[in-house]
């Protein structure tokens, strides 16, 4: 009971105060305008004001007081200059390098894939890859990975020429054969540019 009027007065001085409060509105500068747009400022011109200036000498002599006014002197004030600004777009062309138009042919590293070792020859055309095949199969003389090898050989060469790059998908269930392919279909790839 005692701080009901206390918490009223209070609460009555927050809401005055909240009613009371006026903000002004923020004013922004904004940081330097980047060097591949165009701004144009406009030269401004006030007009040019002249105020009077009057000075009133005073010259005394003995014999005669009398007092002499100068003629007021013009001064003339001119607006703060403005000069104009434009900033010129600048454009940077790549270099471009010529691709070849014959056919040329790339081998990959030998790479251990885990039961064997195996490289990777790519033929190509420009940028466009014509051909994939197996340079280099060496997987031991194993009958498992003979046969693993010969099914999935031909999917991972109809899939590099299918992506036009190395990132192809592998084939289920031979996935050390897969990554030994990929690997060396990417450094022949590296050799031929592309």
């Amino acid at each position: 009971m005692r701080r009901t009027p206390i918490v009223l007065a209070g609460t009555m001085v927050g809401l005055a105060g909240v009613l009371g409060f006026h903000t002004s509105p923020a004013q922004l500068t904004l940081g330097s305008i980047p060097p591949t747009s165009t701004t144009v400022r406009p030269t401004t011109t006030s007009p040019t004001t002249t105020s009077p200036s009057t000075s009133t000498t005073t010259a005394t002599t003995s014999a005669n007081t009398s007092p002499t006014t100068t003629p007021p002197s013009p001064t003339t004030t001119r607006p703060p200059s403005t000069t104009t600004t434009v900033r010129q777009s600048t454009t940077t062309v790549a270099p471009t390098t010529s691709v070849p138009t014959t056919a040329r042919t790339a081998t990959g590293p030998q790479v251990n894939y885990y039961f064997g070792t195996l490289s990777v020859s790519v033929t190509a055309t420009g940028k466009k890859i014509t051909k994939v095949t197996i340079a280099t199969l060496d997987d031991g003389g194993n009958s498992r990975s003979q046969s693993i090898d010969q099914q999935s050989i031909p999917m991972l060469e109809q899939q590099a020429l299918q992506a036009q790059s190395a990132q192809i998908q592998g084939v289920s269930g031979a996935s050390y054969t897969s990554a030994g392919f990929a690997q060396s279909l990417q450094g022949a790839l590296k050799q031929l540019g592309i």
